[in-house]
């Protein structure tokens, strides 16, 4: 093309939507296709776990903050602790398969041995007795012991997302990917993500109306099947990426040191890492970004499943319902992701983009939450659409739920990691680490502490009577989110990472 003649509107299109030179294909196909199948597990993992345990035998949505509050987070320090242990001792690509593999084991058990057996291990009796002696406003601390299995299983979904996901997945793509790729591809990595959200619904789906009732197990091992084989195709791919392709092409792996291989070990504990956060202002507004999502989504959607519990109570209905929920996030994240979220961020600047999030999540869960207070609001609108107002309210909160996570994987994911690309190595990786993990798990469990703190004092033991307090608590949430997005972006460009536009 000579210089100064424009390109066609097809090929800057094109361009827009698939920003990846041919040289870059066996670089970012395989990344592209390790998010997909990374995604498909999670989207799995999640449709399951939380109608096992809000339709379990003394189950509800009140069990959701206890799982958070109380296992998830302190398993996720745990596990946070471990890996940094081990980063020290172990290559990368050891440890990528060795987490794999564990959680791989942990859903093989739940699914062929466990489960099938719930009635004969679960503590039934023991646990009768328990709830005779604590109550029934307790009932949801008795269904943790009472559904053990069912607990674990949650636990294991959510580490999921917060270790493989955040922690492995995101970790490795920082750490081979410039700021330049980064703008280019990361759109693209959340684009496989949302692929994987649009089948996860009819596959799920496919499954729970094909084996209903007696028959269940089988829907849920062949679902199991399929996690398995999601898993090996993501250690066989990041094999074949980093073992036949980074390895032995330069232009694809351009380490800021040249002693600085992408398979290489590191040295920062924990500890330090989680003292070098409370130092940097920097890391301090990233982490400020994740609990605060993590604080606003869980603080909304523990009440609108503690509603759609009272539509569908039936665990096959109740996984059904949320199977379309996840095919209707990936399809509005799809769009988003392909036509708004990369082009937005390259057009209006990072600052923009990171700044959607916190408006319009704060100001749909604040809508929904005082809907629910005042159901007759939507009465008239229930007479004319001819369904209950309950169903109206959680269609709402259904919407509500679909606009965060479009929101979450079209522009908060993919500005917060870009926030990472500017540190240090060891900064990327164990900074990063406390931040993914530990943040995001104290975003979710300080709203699962809020929400068990209100439940013993109101003394009702339901979700659903502390709706009105948590008004105020996300607003202020919201408003520390959007400053602390404010001044990261101050010391964006006052570094010089980035111009006030959003550009390199």
């Amino acid at each position: 093309m000579a210089l100064g003649e424009k390109k066609a509107p097809w090929v800057r299109l094109r361009e827009r939507l698939w920003p990846i030179q041919a040289f870059e294909l066996k670089k970012f196909v395989p990344l592209i296709f390790i998010k997909f199948f990374i995604s498909m597990t999670y989207g799995v993992l999640t449709t399951m776990k939380d109608a096992f345990v809000v339709t379990a035998k003394g189950g509800g949505a009140e069990v959701i903050p206890i799982l958070k509050g109380w296992l998830v987070l302190p398993i996720a320090l745990g596990a946070t602790l471990l890996y940094t242990k081990l980063t020290n001792r172990f290559r990368r690509s050891v440890l990528f398969y060795g987490i794999i593999t564990t959680f791989m084991a942990i859903v093989a058990l739940f699914g062929f041995v466990l489960y099938p057996n719930v009635d004969a291990l679960s503590p039934h009796a023991s646990a009768d007795w328990l709830l005779q002696i604590l109550g029934p406003e307790n009932s949801h601390w008795v269904s943790i012991y009472r559904n053990w299995i069912q607990s674990l299983f949650f636990v294991t979904a959510e580490l999921w997302g917060s270790i493989v996901i955040f922690l492995l997945f995101w970790g490795f793509v920082n750490h081979i990917c410039n700021f330049n790729e980064a703008k280019r591809s990361y759109n693209l990595f959340v684009a496989g993500g949302d692929l994987a959200q649009i089948l996860v619904g009819p596959l799920v789906f496919y499954f729970t109306q094909k084996y209903v009732g007696e028959q269940f197990n089988l829907a849920l091992k062949s679902l199991v099947c399929f996690i398995l084989f999601f898993g090996v195709m993501i250690m066989l791919l990041h094999y074949i990426l980093t073992r036949q392709v980074l390895s032995k092409d330069e232009r694809l792996y351009q380490p800021e040191a040249k002693d600085q291989a992408f398979d290489q070990k590191t040295k920062l504990s924990l500890l330090e890492s989680m003292k070098f956060i409370v130092r940097s202002k920097y890391l301090r507004c990233i982490a400020m970004m994740v609990i605060a999502y993590g604080l606003t989504i869980s603080l909304t959607e523990v009440t609108w499943k503690a509603n759609l519990k009272l539509s569908f109570p039936d665990t096959g209905a109740y996984q059904g319902f949320m199977a379309k929920i996840s095919s209707s996030v990936g399809c509005c994240s799809l769009f988003a992701t392909l036509f708004l979220g990369g082009m937005t961020i390259r057009i209006l600047g990072w600052r923009f983009s990171a700044l959607l999030p916190p408006v319009i999540i704060g100001s749909t869960s604040l809508i929904f939450l005082t809907l629910f207070i005042h159901p007759e609001w939507v009465a008239p609108l229930s007479q004319y659409f001819n369904m209950t107002p309950l169903m109206l309210i959680v269609i709402f909160g259904a919407f509500q739920n679909i606009s965060t996570k479009m929101l979450k994987y079209a522009f908060f994911d993919p500005t917060k990691e870009m926030s990472f690309i500017p540190l240090d190595q060891e900064s990327k990786v164990k900074g990063k680490a406390a931040i993914d993990v530990v943040g995001s798990r104290l975003g979710k469990s300080g709203a699962a502490w809020i929400q068990i703190v209100l439940i013993q004092i109101a003394g009702t033991g339901s979700v659903l009577s502390i709706t009105h307090f948590l008004l105020p608590v996300i607003a202020c949430t919201v408003i520390g989110w959007i400053l602390s997005i404010r001044s990261l972006n101050k010391q964006f460009v006052k570094s010089g990472v980035w111009t006030t536009s959003g550009t390199a």
